[in-house]
């Protein structure tokens, strides 16, 4: 079993709340726009890190980081990507692939609102975590966390970090 902390947007906002998280967990997802890179140097010095870049994010980032990751955690399939698209409007960039191969579990961030979408049709679980930063039109600073336990994606829950 894997305790997972997904986030994204932080915009180069790091804290000690997300730090807190970040050490419960065993590993942190993180969906792009990062920012300034001391934002996966802190989590990176705490527990494992998996990220991608994202729009706004630079091209120190967009070389220490790919733009997509697939891997499997646990038996779960899993595809983060910044900008994705939601069930059943997956933008051009990542529908083929969805509709082809696609993953268990599709995770993206970019709009910098939380939504936990199942797509039926595809058979998988969209995940967008909304934004841990302070940068952008949310009001509510946001994560999600969730245990991956074989093929089960369990335990979730979203974690509010307060206002921006």
């Amino acid at each position: 079993m894997k305790k997972i902390l997904l986030l994204s947007d932080t915009h180069s906002h790091i804290d000690d709340r997300i730090l807190h998280y970040a050490k419960q967990a065993d590993e942190v997802w993180h969906a792009g726009d990062i920012g300034d890179l001391k934002v996966t140097d802190a989590i990176e010095a705490i527990t494992p890190l998996r990220a991608v870049y994202g729009n706004i994010d630079n091209n120190k980032a967009r070389a220490s980081f790919p733009l997509h990751q697939r891997f499997t955690c646990e038996k779960v399939s899993v595809w983060i990507t910044h900008i994705g698209g939601y069930p059943p409007k997956y933008n051009s960039a990542t529908r083929d692939e969805i509709i082809s191969n696609p993953p268990n579990l599709f995770i993206c961030g970019h709009s910098h609102i939380l939504k936990v979408i199942p797509d039926h049709k595809n058979n998988l679980l969209h995940m967008n975590p909304g934004a841990a930063g302070k940068h952008g039109f949310h009001k509510i600073r946001t994560m999600l966390r969730f245990t991956i336990n074989l093929d089960k994606i369990e335990n979730l829950e979203v974690i509010e970090l307060g206002k921006k």
